[in-house]
């Protein structure tokens, strides 16, 4: 195996099971409070990774820079650890990397007039079947209601709403990609976006100094560092090797994997329901995010 499907392999796994210390953390201190800690500390580490580059931002990029940080972590990040607190971690998986694809091409076609071909919009009705299918078993208040929290269908629907804002963040990040060198964007997006998540935890959550003591004590100690090192940190640095030596095709193929580690451990960590609704809803998501992802054949010359 070549050291760059190591490295997949391993960036696989890590993100497959970020979500399992979300879920835990969030049962000890407010989900946003979790976010804002690990994005705050997350992005001082990249800017003092980035040295001296830390201070080549372009003062024209700031305000988009500003806003694509608040889209990018504050506005998805809110939405998604709220909702991985209140749902199944293995399905907040599922419909946070299944619609990236999807949410994607929504995004460029609305904000840079990117066409949508027939496949494309055959990936967007596949990926909202499946979608439906997730939810199927909530809406009729079957057994994973029953057995799970009774916000389970607004929590999932919020992780939709958080990867709609994160594509779309995204997706306006491209015109200033080039401008800086890409740990410092990244590093000024992820400390910006925790201090949103600061702002939004202390508006919204009960926050109380007795959370900041937990922050440094078992079980959110070490759950709150595999967040950091390893989702932030360590999958991050790996994407962006893969994403110069592989292409963006390649590369966004941990779409596929780490769902599917996400839900074996929510199963059997954390003895989380999943049935022929959600498993039928999880494989045509896939499948749009696979037409969604497929590179367009080359016309013969």
């Amino acid at each position: 195996m070549s050291r760059n499907a190591t490295l997949f392999a391993l960036m696989c796994l890590v993100w497959g099971l970020t979500w399992l210390p979300v879920k835990v953390g969030a049962a000890h201190v407010p989900p946003v409070f979790l976010a804002a800690a690990r994005f705050s500390i997350a992005g001082l580490l990249m800017l003092l990774w980035a040295g001296r580059d830390v201070v080549k931002v372009p003062r024209e990029a700031w305000p988009r820079l500003v806003l694509t940080a608040l889209l990018l972590n504050t506005g998805n990040y809110t939405l998604l650890f709220w909702g991985t607190a209140h749902a199944p971690s293995g399905l907040a998986a599922i419909v946070n990397f299944a619609t990236i694809p999807i949410f994607t091409l929504l995004a460029s076609r609305a904000i840079a007039g990117e066409p949508i071909d027939g496949r494309k919009l055959a990936a967007i009705a596949l990926g909202t079947a499946g979608l439906g299918f997730l939810f199927a078993t909530r809406a009729l208040g079957g057994l994973s209601v029953v057995q799970g929290d009774p916000l389970e269908a607004i929590a999932l629907g919020a992780v939709a709403a958080g990867t709609l804002l994160y594509c779309t963040g995204a997706v306006l990040s491209r015109p200033i990609a080039g401008a800086m060198p890409t740990l410092t964007l990244a590093g000024w997006q992820t400390l910006i976006g925790g201090i949103g998540l600061t702002a939004v935890s202390l508006l919204l959550e009960p926050v109380a100094f007795t959370d900041l003591a937990k922050l440094a004590s078992w079980p959110v100690l070490p759950a709150l560092a595999f967040l950091i090192v390893g989702g932030s940190l360590m999958g991050f640095t790996i994407y962006m090797r893969l994403l110069r030596d592989w292409g963006a095709f390649r590369a966004g193929l941990y779409a596929f994997v780490s769902p599917a580690i996400a839900v074996a451990v929510g199963v059997f960590a954390l003895s989380e329901p999943f049935g022929w609704s959600e498993a039928l809803g999880a494989l045509m998501m896939f499948g749009a995010a696979a037409i969604a992802l497929k590179r367009p054949e080359r016309g013969h010359a």
